[in-house]
């Protein structure tokens, strides 16, 4: 029709949270009005671009839409990069030793920083889905080529987070595994030092029975012996143990 109205999801790279804001675009056909709303970022870049092709607007004020679009789009790939920056980083520790948990923590981080950017860049892809294809407002005739490229932009960034996504999935999965393996891990030396101990306190308990009529009791290397065998039977034990991984 004779205007456009179009919001923006606005990412702040420079962000840890992956805050993201709002930038409300009119358009008609002599003039573009926009509104930012939670984000400090200008679009002084886009003016330039303009000055610095003006056969390019030619297309009226739907290549300056474009050219807004481009511009915000543009700045979900850096965070893209980061993001697979930081789950390689993850991915390198996954298998040293009692990381596990702090690997899950920064996976559930970095798994609710993609979500708020797929929530942004989501509704993005079904904007420019429409103003390249179907119903083009009057508007945005003569510039259906260039929305075209900032939904295949999108698709790429629909994509990449959809993947790591599902990296992050598979990630937590695996570190919970391996934390069931290291409390495995503990709760097998646990048994094993308590089998151990286990034996030198039976054979304690029997010597220490009260009956009149025990041999050992009179015997003068029952000491000694009863010594020999418990540390005997524990050296077994730690042994058997050793060898089998327990220990």
């Amino acid at each position: 029709g004779d205007m456009v109205f179009v919001v923006l999801h606005l990412p702040d790279p420079g962000s840890d949270a992956a805050q993201v804001g709002e930038v409300a675009i009119f358009v008609g056909h002599n003039y573009v009005l926009s509104v930012r709303r939670r984000s400090r970022q200008d679009f002084l870049g886009v003016r330039e671009r303009c000055e610095r092709e003006p056969l390019l607007l030619r297309h009226g004020s739907g290549f300056v839409l474009y050219a807004l679009m481009d511009a915000v789009v543009d700045r979900y790939f850096p965070m893209i990069d980061d993001f697979e920056s930081e789950l390689e980083t993850i991915e390198e520790h996954i298998f040293d030793h009692g990381a596990a948990r702090g690997n899950i923590e920064r996976l559930y981080a970095l798994k609710r920083r993609t979500t708020v950017l797929r929530h942004a860049a989501g509704p993005l892809l079904e904007v420019a889905g429409k103003l390249h294809g179907g119903r083009v407002p009057e508007v945005c005739t003569g510039s259906q080529e260039y929305f075209r490229d900032v939904h295949d932009h999108l698709s790429r960034i629909n994509g990449a987070i959809d993947t790591i996504r599902d990296t992050i999935g598979t990630a937590i999965q695996v570190n919970l595994s391996m934390v069931t393996i290291e409390e495995s891990e503990t709760t097998k030396r646990l048994a094993a030092w308590a089998a151990i101990f286990a034996v030198s306190t039976a054979l304690a308990g029997i010597w220490g029975m009260n009956f009149e009529h025990m041999p050992e009791l009179k015997w003068a290397f029952g000491y000694p012996m009863a010594l020999a065998v418990i540390f005997c039977s524990g050296a077994v034990l730690y042994w058997r143990f050793r060898k089998t991984g327990w220990l």
